[in-house]
């Protein structure tokens, strides 16, 4: 299956030890790990739901996936939204990325801990809410949903990016989604 992965940090690869932004090695990075499926990393640093589709839209059309997946939502959390304005701004996207004509999926990112990245109570509190709200917008746009907060990520010294064992559970935890797909 050729799947292409819309994401932040996390789906890029982002490895918070460096400082200039630098990834974890492929061999640690969830969507190289997936290695049964063809995996276009459209992961970008610092993204968050896009309120243009125009690059999204031209990266399906130029790849044609069998599957996108989209976990976004991370970086609106941190920059002061509550999860039912990320879940808005979302269904606005999904809306554009639908004119694709290809399978979405949509997954809620893990919640977010406490750590040098994450100090407000506020924020921590809509990140658990943000699983929901992603549920309620996937059932009303008929995509695919997962809810990474389910599945036990360990998240690194920020708060924020996975760990390298955080990104091989994510892995199986995604290999397993797909097989059920």
């Amino acid at each position: 299956m050729k799947i292409l992965c819309i994401g932040d940090s996390n789906t890029y690869g982002y490895d918070p030890r460096s400082y200039f932004g630098s990834r974890y090695p492929a061999e640690v990075r969830w969507t190289d790990r997936l290695t049964e499926h063809e995996v276009i990393n459209c992961g970008v640093n610092g993204m968050t739901v896009p309120r243009e589709h125009n690059r999204q839209i031209g990266l399906i059309r130029l790849h044609d996936p069998d599957l996108v997946t989209v976990m976004l939502g991370t970086n609106d959390l941190c920059s002061g939204l509550s999860a039912e304005q990320i879940a808005d701004r979302m269904g606005r996207f999904l809306v554009s990325l639908e004119s694709s004509g290809k399978p979405i999926l949509l997954i809620s990112p893990p919640i977010l801990e406490f750590g040098e990245w994450v100090m407000d109570d506020d924020v921590l509190e809509e990140s658990q809410n943000l699983g929901e709200q992603y549920r309620k917008l996937a059932a009303e746009r008929g995509c695919l949903f997962a809810d990474a907060g389910e599945w036990d990520i360990d998240i690194s010294f920020d708060g924020v990016h996975f760990s390298p064992e955080g990104h091989a559970v994510f892995a199986q935890k995604m290999e397993e989604l797909l097989k059920r797909l």
